[in-house]
């Protein structure tokens, strides 16, 4: 049995507690840092009985010697400011950076490889196939120069560099890559200008090189056939002067494809641009239609190009070097347009 005592002295040990409000507060504060409230007034006994310096001392003094050894910034003094001083040389942007830009660009695309080797493959094979067939058939030349046979390859060659033109600025518009050249390069013009430049660099060697080729094949296997032998000038012309006036082409397509942001609506347009007046002149049977059909005949692009080779369609018209003075103005009038258009409408 138990004594009566015993119920009584349990209410004797919670009682102290409760009554006290100190102890009631520290048993607040260690419920909340986790600590038992037997165990706090002995932690924060023990930062007195060692001193705060010598603790927080030690670990400053780690990091200033792991990091001193590898202390390669120059002096606050010989910093021009107070803030961080980039080790990477910065450069003013030039037109320059731009032409690198591009011509990377440009060079590692498939579509360059593809349309300049179809080019090419179009502008030789059919040259030295034009050739070889004449040759077999034994069809006297009477006094013709054998150069101007290069123009049907040529022809059909115009169609890869006015779809490389377009591509050159409609691909980015496509794929949204227009954003982060024009973020690396704000100046629109430049960008316009540096692209312009590299396409018709780019165009106008490899131009140069195939109507070489061609050229020359076509005088070695029509040189018996009764031709004349091609003078120096019609040589320039004939290659110099072809590759220019079909860059200048693509630059006109590089235009278009500025202002219609759009890869197929350009490439439309430019063969029908290329075609279509020489197909309607064709068509034009009325004598009411005679004088357009004669303007058609004369100033369309087929015939500027044979009048390049010597070898024009109609017999009036542009002559001589005209036909690249022609298409240097209207080249010239869409690029400004392009330029202008670039400006003012967002991307």
């Amino acid at each position: 049995m138990t004594s009566p005592d015993q119920p009584q002295q349990q209410p004797r040990q919670d009682v102290p507690p409760r009554q006290d409000e100190g102890t009631m507060m520290l048993n607040a504060v260690g419920a909340r840092s986790g600590q038992q409230p037997g165990a706090q007034p002995q932690a924060q006994a023990q930062p007195q009985a060692q001193p705060q310096p010598q603790q927080y001392q030690q670990p400053a003094a780690v990091p200033q010697q792991q990091h001193a050894p590898h202390a390669a910034a120059p002096p606050q003094s010989q910093l021009p400011g107070s803030g961080y001083v980039s080790p990477i040389p910065v450069r003013r942007a030039h037109l320059g950076h731009a032409l690198a830009s591009e011509w990377t660009k440009i060079k590692s695309v498939r579509s360059t490889v593809w349309t300049l080797g179809v080019m090419i493959v179009l502008v030789v094979g059919i040259g030295a196939l034009t050739g070889i067939g004449i040759s077999a058939s034994g069809t006297n030349l009477r006094g013709e120069s054998p150069l101007g046979f290069g123009m049907f390859g040529m022809l059909l060659g115009l169609m890869c560099v006015i779809t490389l033109g377009v591509l050159c600025v409609s691909s980015e518009y496509g794929t949204g890559m227009i954003r982060t050249t024009l973020t690396a390069c704000p100046s629109r013009a430049r960008v316009l200008a540096a692209k312009a430049i590299v396409f018709f660099l780019l165009s106008f060697v490899v131009t140069a090189v195939t109507t070489a080729v061609v050229a020359l094949l076509l005088t070695g296997v029509l040189g018996g056939q009764g031709g004349a032998t091609p003078s120096g000038s019609e040589w320039f012309k004939a290659t110099v002067g072809v590759s220019l006036y079909v860059a200048v082409i693509g630059l006109l397509a590089l235009g278009v494809g500025a202002l219609l942001r759009h890869s197929a609506g350009a490439i439309t347009i430019m063969i029908g641009l290329v075609l279509l007046p020489l197909v309607l002149a064709l068509f034009m049977m009325s004598e009411s239609l005679s004088d357009l059909r004669e303007w058609l005949f004369e100033y369309s692009i087929p015939s500027q190009l044979g009048v390049m080779y010597s070898n024009a369609v109609a017999d009036s018209g542009p002559s001589g070097w005209e036909p690249l003075w022609i298409m240097t103005g209207l080249t010239a009038v869409v690029l400004g347009g392009a330029f202008l258009a670039l400006h003012q409408r967002d991307v």
